[in-house]
């Protein structure tokens, strides 16, 4: 584990490969943690990148924030900032949450960024399928009696396949000391992260109709967030879009396709310029 300095506060991460090497930036999504891209930095290392994974602000190993600041523009500062400590430009890609704050964050400094590769997130997303991620943060407040609970909630909010081994999940959660189990992050991140829909969207938005660097979308095909009608949206807003469907999955799938997904990104950076910082 790395610390990198974020906003104001100090933000985990795990460095693969060499610092000198094109840098390659991974976020996770609202609740995930920095391992869920561990298998996509590690292939990119390996193909000559420098791959680092990060946990957002108030997740895993990253400072909380003393303000509870876990809106969209807190997230995408700390993006920004990231960005001003690499000496040639970065491929940002995120997953739903993460991919909001690189795309708000990609999008102020388009000299300083080579890519942005998104999983499943767009500017206009499903409020429904936003309703279950707010009820799953409120039911994660008061933590779960076992891990197998946890799984029910994940599955049953997430619309995901319930995770046959339980067990797997303890490398994401801490236990109290009265035995329950809860998520390693901010309870405040549920509070105010997915409970202001407007002023969220028009970040979202805003980003969208600004950015200028050349940008992926790698779709869910089975996703519970994105529509066609908010896809075409984004291509609207954002002409240099290009659009991937991941075919027979869901919102969450990069916890579980790792592979296909860092194939993907391999194939979009061999055709994406590096340049150079002005």
């Amino acid at each position: 584990m790395r610390r990198f300095q974020g906003d104001g506060l100090t933000l985990a991460g795990e460095a693969y490969g060499d610092p000198a090497a094109a840098p390659v930036l991974f976020f996770h999504g609202g609740g995930q943690s920095r391992s869920a891209w561990r298998g996509s930095a590690r292939t990119v290392a390996q193909a000559g990148y420098y791959g680092v994974t990060f946990d957002l602000r108030g997740h895993g190993d990253s400072d909380w924030a003393s303000d509870e600041d876990y809106l969209l523009d807190a997230f995408g500062r700390d993006v920004e900032s990231l960005l001003a400590r690499f000496d040639r430009p970065v491929t940002l890609v995120g997953a739903s949450r993460g991919g909001q704050a690189a795309l708000v964050g990609g999008s102020r400094h388009p000299d300083r960024v080579r890519l942005i590769m998104l999983a499943d997130v767009a500017p206009l997303m499903r409020d429904d399928g936003v309703d279950g991620i707010r009820a799953f943060f409120a039911q994660s407040a008061a933590g779960f009696a076992t891990l197998d609970a946890a799984a029910e909630a994940l599955a049953r909010n997430l619309d995901q396949s319930r995770l046959g081994d339980a067990s797997r999940l303890a490398r994401s959660m801490r236990q109290d000391a009265a035995g329950r189990w809860h998520w390693r992050w901010d309870p405040a991140t549920g509070r105010t992260e997915f409970l202001h829909p407007p002023s969220e969207g028009e970040a979202v938005l805003a980003a969208a109709a600004r950015v200028t660097s050349p940008i992926v979308l790698v779709r869910a095909e089975l996703s519970h967030l994105l529509t066609d009608t908010g896809v075409a949206e984004f291509q609207r807003l954002t002409p240099q879009l290009r659009v991937v469907t991941a075919k027979g999955v869901g919102h969450m799938f990069t916890a579980d396709r790792n592979d296909a997904f860092a194939a993907e990104l391999l194939g979009w950076l061999a055709k994406t310029p590096e340049g150079a910082l002005p």
